[in-house]
């Protein structure tokens, strides 16, 4: 069996680390989406969101939309270019 802890305290691999990278772009703008979300959440102590807020929630709900359908494209299209 293998030692549970040996994947904790492992490195990343190379392998690893461009996975991520592939994927950065999909991950920033889910944290956006993310932030926006949690400025609607908080808008309610400042008397409501504003339009601002609402423009800022769908502008990175159409980010994450574009990044997702990219590295998809990307994932089937090996030689498309990032």
């Amino acid at each position: 069996m293998r030692n549970p802890l040996a994947l904790i305290t492992a490195e990343p691999t190379a392998a690893d680390l461009a996975a991520i990278d592939t994927e950065w772009p999909l991950i920033a703008a889910e944290l956006d989406l993310l932030d926006a979300e949690i400025t609607l959440l908080y808008a309610e102590d400042r008397g409501g969101p504003t339009a601002l807020d609402w423009r800022r929630l769908r502008r990175a709900e159409a980010r994450v939309t574009r990044a997702a359908a990219d590295l998809t494209a990307t994932r089937t299209d090996p030689h498309r270019a990032a």
